[in-house]
């Protein structure tokens, strides 16, 4: 073997097979057309569809194609009409098909015409379709090469006759280029399980000029056919068949020209395949697939624990106890073969001394064209119990960093194998520049997921945790963040306990989406919330709310359903502030309709009075309160979504968990909802007149005495005998405080019995009563003591004609 032959070339080096367009078309046994290639179609005209089934001599007028002596191969020149293109001379070669009779494979390629391109022109385009050509006749592939005017016939044998077998031998993704392993197994799943070869199978790419452009290279490809080409036909002045420079012309301008070009392409490609979403683990797939198998046959993305959870940019720059997460993987190696070694979601931190860690300090990429056994062994001694070696050993290695705004973010790890060509100045520049795109994109996602974490974060500490049972009343929600605007809305929920065994429901909707909506949402919130403690009709809420919005800006603008219900009279107190109507559902008969409330302006528009309405209701009734985010859809009227939200709400349900998820499954499966929705739905219960009693009391001393009798006899009827000593004690203190600071109306004692046995005194006094400290020779201001130390919970609030003062306790030890 001479130094410089093809031989004696490493494999990436040695010439490629030529290609050249050839149409194939198989002949049954019956002269039936049973193939044929797309590239026939553009010879003859017929398409695929139009040719199968119908004989060959109708589809290609070429004498002597079928007319040979069967099991023998022929091959002629012919010169026929072809509908369209005119008159056009076509080289055909027939090969009969082993085991088939006369069936016959038949390979035609057009010389030239009056109506398309001949073989010069179709070979410089770069593009194959149909078989292999080799390009010196040894090869002896499908087709010769192109030399003069003459094409060497093909040739057809099994792959052990040809030079380096051996490569025949691999797998098909090595073979054919550009073919990687999921592609591989659909062709091979295909042959298996129909029992017949692939005779075609097209692919439209550029042929590149660099080497090893996303397959292991054995040739040089353009230019060493065409060196091949002008040896063979003594050359002629300027350019040459394929388009190569001619003799005498110094291509290297043209080669590093077309190499940047390529490369310049291929990351245009890659910017075009990455940030599709804003997605981190989507981006981080994208960005990690990007580079396989067309630059790289591995790359793992590295990414710091800070940018992985989403909690803002990184302190400082990296060093040995930084931690990295190993956040994706993508090889053509056989499946599995990374996976135990360097599995996807490990946290590993790198030494100095590996080059992991001078890429990530530095910001620079660092490049080791092969992994000799020294460093190989120094990289696999950082992975315990795992051995490295023989899959990075022999291997090109580059690793770049991931970079936004100066701050590394992480790194990508990119190896070649050893039948490739190794990683290159050039490619040290393509690999940073990609990975510098990659940055910008990362960084985007972490910023966008950071924010989504904040504003997330913000809203779930905003919105409420109920309590599911209510005096009275059971409640249950749900909440659903908008789909395409943004994660965080403003809309809200809630339920307060009121005095009286009273609870009251809330509902609203904060104009727009983000932070913005979200904060002014928790201020909304927190005043009704405020406001509620006072014990305010609907109407006056509503207005005070609106005065507030005003004062905190100009943009601070919501819609509002507040509801007040009272379970002992049984009845709903609603004030409405441009909020869409709730949904009442009868426990009587099942029907559901809309409450017709006055609409009311918005919160926020300022001037405007809330008027209430006031609807009798019944035990086991329910009301449903949701924001338009449910019921709104883009391009459909609000009323259809109400009719569907009416029909929704009345179908039956074992509990209030299900009857809420069967109006999300109704209402939230529509297209076009892109707001988020708040849903409220209370069952009122209501509460037994058996279980109320009240007493009217004399703003006098003695009268403490008589409340501490009238509460021992009223439990005492109800069976909650253990509930007295301590019920007796507090009511005696409350109704006593009452007498003591009562003007001139009646005390009122009223008795509540529920999941707890509440107990309310009102009188006409409007200060409230406060817990202060007392000393020794104090005489009163011990009994609010005494109840904030004996009852579950306690509290005062302003009524109409005065204040109420409440405790509760509970019915069961603990």
């Amino acid at each position: 073997m001479e130094p410089g032959s093809p031989e004696s070339a490493p494999a990436w080096r040695r010439p490629a097979p030529g290609r050249i367009p050839l149409a194939v078309a198989v002949v049954g046994a019956t002269g039936l057309v049973t193939h044929w290639s797309s590239g026939a179609s553009r010879l003859f005209g017929h398409g695929k569809e139009a040719a199968l089934g119908r004989p060959a001599g109708d589809l290609m007028p070429i004498c002597g194609a079928f007319s040979g002596l069967p099991g023998h191969p022929s091959a002629g020149r012919a010169r026929c009409d072809v509908p369209g293109r005119g008159r056009i001379d076509v080289l055909w070669w027939a090969y009969p098909l082993v085991g088939c009779g006369p069936a016959r494979l038949l390979v035609l390629a057009a010389e030239g015409g009056t109506g398309g391109a001949g073989l010069d022109g179709a070979a410089d385009g770069g593009a194959a379709d149909g078989l292999v050509a080799g390009g010196p006749a040894e090869y002896g592939r499908a087709a010769g090469g192109h030399v003069g005017r003459e094409l060497a016939a093909p040739g057809f044998a099994p792959h052990t006759a040809f030079p380096d077998a051996e490569e025949l031998a691999r797998r098909l993704p090595d073979i054919l280029p550009a073919m990687g392993p999921a592609t591989s197994g659909r062709v091979v799943s295909q042959m298996l399980e129909l029992g017949y070869p692939v005779l075609e199978f097209n692919r439209l790419r550029q042929v590149p000029v660099t080497p090893d452009w996303g397959v292991p290279r054995r040739a040089e490809r353009r230019y060493g056919r065409a060196r091949a080409a002008r040896a063979a036909t003594a050359g002629e002045p300027g350019r040459d068949t394929v388009g190569a420079p001619a003799a005498g012309t110094d291509a290297a301008p043209d080669l590093e020209h077309a190499a940047v070009r390529e490369r310049l392409e291929f990351l245009n490609e890659v910017s075009g395949g990455i940030g599709t979403s804003l997605d981190l683990e989507r981006t981080i797939r994208e960005v990690t697939s990007a580079a396989v198998p067309r630059f790289a046959d591995f790359a793992g993305t590295h990414l710091r624990a800070a940018v992985l959870a989403g909690e803002g940019f990184p302190d400082g720059p990296p060093d040995v106890t930084t931690v990295w997460h190993r956040v994706w993987v993508e090889h053509n190696d056989e499946p599995g073969r990374w996976d135990d070694t360097v599995p996807v979601g490990e946290a590993i931190s790198f030494p100095e001394h590996t080059p992991f860690f001078r890429c990530m300090v530095t910001g620079e990429p660092v490049l080791i064209p092969r992994i000799g056994e020294e460093l190989g062994d120094r990289i696999s001694a950082q992975f315990e119990k795992r051995d490295l070696r023989p899959l990075i050993n022999e291997r090109s290695l580059l690793v770049v960093p991931l970079k936004a705004r100066n701050v590394v973010l992480g790194f990508m790890v990119l190896l070649r194998r050893a039948d490739r060509a190794p990683f290159d100045d050039m490619d040290r520049t393509t690999g940073a520049e990609l990975a510098a795109r990659a940055g910008l994109v990362l960084d985007n996602a972490r910023m966008y997921t950071h924010q989504e974490n904040v504003a997330d974060t913000l809203q779930d500490s905003m919105l409420p945790q109920l309590t599911p049972r209510m005096p009275g009343c059971d409640t249950a929600t749900r909440y659903l963040p908008g789909a395409r605007l943004g994660r965080v809305g403003g809309d809200w929920f809630d339920s307060i306990k009121l005095p009286g065994s009273r609870t009251a429901l809330v509902v609203g909707d904060v104009m727009g989406h983000g932070l913005h909506s979200a904060a002014m949402m928790g201020q909304l919130r927190t005043a009704v919330q405020t406001m509620a403690a006072l014990d305010l009709p609907p109407g006056q809420l509503l207005r005070r709310l609106d005065d507030l919005a005003q004062r905190l800006g100009e943009h601070y603008l919501a819609t509002c359903l507040y509801a007040i219900y009272d379970p002992i009279r049984s009845e709903l107190t609603i004030g409405n502030a441009g909020h869409i109507p709730p949904v009442l559902v009868r426990a009587e008969d099942g029907r559901s309709r809309l409450l017709e409330l006055p609409t009311g302006a918005p919160i926020g528009v300022g001037g405007v009075p809330f008027e209430t309405v006031t609807v009798r209701v019944a035990p086991g009734d329910r009301l449903v309160l949701c924001t338009d985010g449910l019921v709104e859809v883009r391009g459909q009227d609000i009323g259809a979504g109400l009719a569907a939200l009416c029909e929704s709400a009345a179908h039956p349900a074992a509990s209030m968990d299900d009857a809420c998820d069967t109006i999300i499954r109704a209402l939230n499966t529509r297209g076009g909802r892109d707001d988020d929705v708040a849903l409220l739905m209370a069952r009122l219960n209501g509460i037994p007149a058996a279980h109320v009693a009240e007493w009217e009391l004399t703003p006098e001393l003695h009268e403490a005495p008589r409340a501490r009798r009238l509460v021992r006899a009223q439990l005492a009827a109800w069976g909650l005998d253990e509930a007295t000593a301590t019920a007796e004690i507090l009511a005696g203190e409350v109704v006593g405080n009452a007498v003591r600071h009562a003007r001139t109306g009646r005390v009122g004692l009223r008795l509540v019995r529920t999941d707890v046995l509440l107990c309310e005194v009102t009188d006409d006094d409007h200060t409230l009563p406060a817990l202060m400290g007392t000393g020794e020779e104090d005489e009163y201001g011990r009994g609010l003591r005494v109840v904030s130390a004996l009852a579950r919970e306690w509290g005062a609030s302003h009524s109409g004609r005065g204040k109420t003062v409440w405790f509760e306790m509970p019915l069961v030890r603990p």
